[in-house]
């Protein structure tokens, strides 16, 4: 259980935070994260509201952006309740059972009003969609959060482990893949590559996104570092 996080973007309401770490605690998880809370962080509503869960209230960590959030994630699964027009893999709560529990795996919570965007969107490996009414598509953030936790809880007390990759292919953190991204865009903004400027951010979304998604080892990670560095020599 220890393995899997729980992580909030830009919550908006005290309430949803409460209830959300209570959910986590009901199928026995310990780790909830919150990037850019707009209530302050903590306060008595979000205690109260957390009821027996006070513990995962305080050792909650608090992040100003999503970048920071993720570097011990090593695959992270954003919840979407609607399609995207990237080249990303999209899952089904069914997927789940897909998933190696002894990597450290995040799910990412977008906010009651907007959700996720593509700006979060693309340093996922996958989008995730809970299956609801089609015309009534809208989950509390809290009843997301609980779905998620009530699968995943059963999968891993019920999952055995087949199949064991080599312990000496080690899967790279967001951490390793940050360093090698911001790498290569270093050399690609010294070169004058993305032009024009207005569609530098939309590129940069691009770039992150195809990156992002790759399920790549530390080795691989380094091998690009090391790639990019001596490109620019």
């Amino acid at each position: 259980m220890s393995s899997v996080t729980f992580i909030l973007h830009k919550p908006q309401l005290s309430e949803n935070i409460g209830a959300c770490a209570r959910a986590i605690k009901n199928f026995n998880f310990n780790k909830l994260s919150i990037i850019d809370p707009k209530p302050l962080f903590p306060n008595d509503k979000i205690v109260a509201t957390s009821v027996g869960a006070k513990e995962i209230i305080k050792n909650c960590k608090v992040y100003d952006n999503l970048e920071s959030s993720i570097k011990k994630i090593d695959y992270l699964v954003a919840t979407s309740a609607r399609f995207r027009n990237k080249n990303i893999k999209h899952i089904n709560l069914n997927d789940l059972s897909k998933l190696d529990f002894n990597k450290r795996i995040g799910f990412l919570f977008g906010s009651e009003a907007s959700g996720l965007s593509n700006r979060e969107i693309i340093y996922a490996n996958c989008t995730m969609q809970i299956p609801t009414n089609p015309n009534f598509k809208s989950l509390n953030l809290s009843h997301s959060v609980i779905i998620v936790a009530q699968v995943v809880s059963s999968l891993i007390k019920l999952k055995k482990s087949k199949y064991k990759k080599s312990p000496k292919v080690k899967s790279a953190s967001k951490k390793d893949i940050q360093a090698m991204v911001n790498l290569c865009i270093k050399q690609l903004e010294d070169r004058n590559f993305f032009k024009p400027s207005e569609k530098k951010p939309i590129m940069l979304e691009n770039l992150r996104s195809i990156f992002y998604k790759m399920e790549l080892s530390e080795k691989e990670t380094r091998i690009l570092s090391s790639v990019f560095a001596n490109l620019s020599k």
